[in-house]
């Protein structure tokens, strides 16, 4: 299988894993929590039957990427996506991300540059900045993200199908647009994981955005469903047009947080759409 290595924890590598298909314009996609780079499936396929190089990747502590103990914070995450980009040597390349991985795409842009890319779309975002603070008043309380962090010290597998439900919205979508077999699929892709990194990227949400989001120089497409339950529109996708230079918003009517999976079709669509612009 392929990986990079993109650092040590003593004697032993910290890799990560990726898979890379088809030719033309690189499109590399960055995976939420708690699941790993198997969650673009339905991207993947259409990407290129359209005729796009897709790459996708497990972040550290998750799928078949090392799983250390340290380095679940979004500077490293944004330092392991810009050693996998020179390896493979991604050029003119459009960067999408969902959900955690939106803070990937983000933070890299905003440490390195775009030289390597062209376009980004976040997907059910988590900048700007969730936090509530004296000069961010929209953000949540960090009680709210201690009592998480408590959650899943305290019980892993009942924190991550909590928190699963609300991925998929699966009260309102299970065994319509989110099978039975699709649910456990992703329970099984996340209680594989790091038992840390389960815990340590909570903390990671609060990182705070804004300044990245303001050296960001290409167009980016904003795609959130309105009943997203994990990042509720109304504090991350609405608001992110004021701190990016070029910034278009998608709203998906009765999206959950999952629309890759759930409503793929509109998703699918949409980045089509963007990338040919």
């Amino acid at each position: 299988m392929p990986h990079v290595t993109v650092g040590s924890a003593g004697a032993d590598p910290i890799e990560i894993y990726y898979e890379d298909h088809g030719s033309g314009t690189p499109v590399v996609l960055s995976h939420g929590y708690p699941l790993s780079g198997r969650a673009w499936e339905k991207q993947v396929s259409a990407l290129l039957a359209a005729g796009y190089r897709v790459i996708t990747y497990d972040r550290r502590g998750w799928g078949d990427s090392s799983q250390p103990a340290t380095g679940y914070d979004y500077n490293t995450f944004a330092a392991d996506l810009d050693v996998l980009l020179a390896k493979l040597d991604v050029r003119d390349a459009i960067l999408v991300g969902h959900s955690m991985g939106t803070g990937d795409v983000v933070r890299y842009l905003g440490r390195y540059g775009t030289g390597r890319v062209a376009k980004a779309v976040l997907l059910s975002p988590i900048p700007p900045f969730l936090l509530k603070t004296d000069d961010n008043p929209e953000g949540a309380p960090q009680a709210l993200f201690d009592g998480f962090i408590a959650a899943a010290t305290a019980d892993r597998y009942v924190w991550l199908k909590g928190f699963l439900e609300n991925f998929y919205n699966f009260d309102v979508y299970g065994g319509s647009l989110v099978s039975d077999e699709a649910f456990r699929a992703s329970w099984n892709e996340a209680v594989a994981g790091s038992p840390i990194a389960a815990v340590a990227c909570i903390p990671t949400w609060l990182t705070d955005f804004r300044q990245d989001l303001s050296a960001i120089d290409v167009p980016v497409l904003v795609i959130q469903g309105d009943q997203d339950r994990v990042l509720p529109i109304g504090v991350t996708g609405q608001r992110l047009s004021a701190f990016l230079k070029d910034a278009r918003l998608l709203v998906i009517e009765g999206g959950p947080h999952a629309i890759a999976w759930t409503h793929s079709d509109q998703v699918n669509g949409a980045l089509l759409d963007f990338f040919q612009q």
